[in-house]
């Protein structure tokens, strides 16, 4: 596979691509960019996503640069939110930052990797160059942004120095004089602001490199800890294996695509055996918590959490459980409520509501905590609903 071809497998999007081809043709030592603001102490598998694509370019030879937002960070990015973030003291971000440089370590060549805080920069602007600064941009440009959008609609006040946060991050790239950025399909636009500023001071443009949002463990939402539906990249290995083996089968070959651990013919191939019935999702599901836990751990931890996985959840300790045949017109992702009143462990919502919020049901190992949570079964899934009911479901 050529240096184009790896760094296209599991990227959403690369604007403009034949910039992206001229630079790596001209055969130079890429500047390649990832911003990251230090605003919660932990990283997960969505945050895995694009720190492997920056990985791949160290591998092909290429200067990675990991910008710690520590100035960006009091500010809050706007990305995705309904509301302005609450500010984050200093210390704080400091905090945040030093967990996030030893996490970030577990994917990254940190021998090779530059990290810079954008502070450096952005703390020594005077209120003159920041006044010069805004007048690279229109008013009509920044709230372009679909969020700002949403909030004007739904009148939610946009705090005056959101509008200033995607001209900071843009300001990185020009002082970093970026060859390539990278983000996910929601930094897009923060990005391009990016390239655009750049041309403004006369430097060559950013290539802009996106990847796609990895759903989190209830299999809609992206992955976010403040949702409940991430898998920390620190995590102890059993309970990484046992929120990978929830995850629905649905989105299992997403998380072996975007976390870069089965290349587009060997996905095509998986898709072809599950298609014939070779291959069962049971199966393919192992695979993949294995090879998370390898990749965060080791190959040891992973056996010993599968083996205790198989152990607790496939044999002893739910030996007793009622099992339970499920129609085959049920569908397999659907509401938890739903397929607890389908298995018969609760007679109404709100029983099923108080259960949930009692933290007394498990879905093969995991906790659902989320009464809105839709939830993937298979067949020889586990339900625990209350101290003593365990289900065992068997499709028809």
């Amino acid at each position: 596979m050529n240096q184009l071809q790896t760094i296209l497998y599991g990227a959403a999007q690369v604007v403009p691509q034949d910039e992206l081809i001229k630079k790596l043709a001209a055969g130079k030592k890429l500047k390649v960019k990832l911003g990251m603001d230090p605003t919660a102490p932990d990283l997960h598998l969505g945050h895995a996503v694009v720190l492997r694509k920056m990985r791949q370019f160290q591998d092909l030879g290429h200067q990675a640069i990991l910008i710690i937002g520590d100035f960006t960070a009091q500010i809050g990015d706007p990305t995705g939110r309904s509301k302005t973030r609450p500010p984050l003291t200093y210390e704080e971000i400091k905090h945040n930052q030093q967990t996030y440089l030893e996490q970030a370590g577990k994917i990254l060549d940190m021998d090779s990797l530059k990290v810079i805080n954008n502070g450096t920069w952005l703390s020594k602007l005077t209120f003159s160059d920041i006044v010069k600064l805004c007048a690279k941009t229109t008013l009509a440009r920044i709230i372009e942004r679909e969020d700002f959008q949403s909030r004007l609609q739904t009148n939610h006040p946009i705090g005056f120095h959101e509008l200033l946060y995607p001209l900071m991050q843009a300001y990185d790239s020009v002082m970093l004089e970026a060859d390539v950025e990278l983000g996910g399909t929601d930094q897009t636009f923060n990005l391009l602001m990016g390239r655009f500023l750049q041309e403004q001071f006369g430097q060559e443009p950013q290539v802009v490199l996106t990847v796609p949002l990895l759903e989190g463990i209830d299999g809609v939402q992206k992955m976010s800890k403040s949702y409940g539906n991430s898998i920390g990249i620190t995590e102890n290995p059993k309970d990484m294996f046992g929120k990978i083996m929830s995850i629905p089968d649905s989105l299992m070959l997403r998380y072996f695509m975007l976390m870069g651990f089965k290349t587009e013919a060997e996905v095509h191939n998986v898709r072809m055996e599950m298609a014939v019935g070779t291959l069962h999702p049971m199966q393919l599901k192992k695979q993949l918590a294995f090879q998370v836990v390898s990749a965060f751990w080791s190959k040891d931890d992973a056996v010993n959490a599968q083996e205790q996985f198989e152990y607790l959840f496939q044999h002893r300790e739910y030996g007793h459980a009622q099992e339970v045949v499920i129609d085959k017109t049920v569908a397999q992702e659907l509401w938890i409520v739903d397929l607890l009143k389908v298995i018969g462990a609760v007679e109404s919502s709100s029983q099923a509501k108080r259960l949930i919020e009692a933290g007394a049901v498990m879905l093969d190992q995991v906790i659902i905590s989320d009464f809105k949570a839709i939830v993937a079964w298979h067949d020889g899934s586990i339900v625990k609903a209350g101290k003593t009911l365990f289900f065992k479901l068997r499709k028809q």
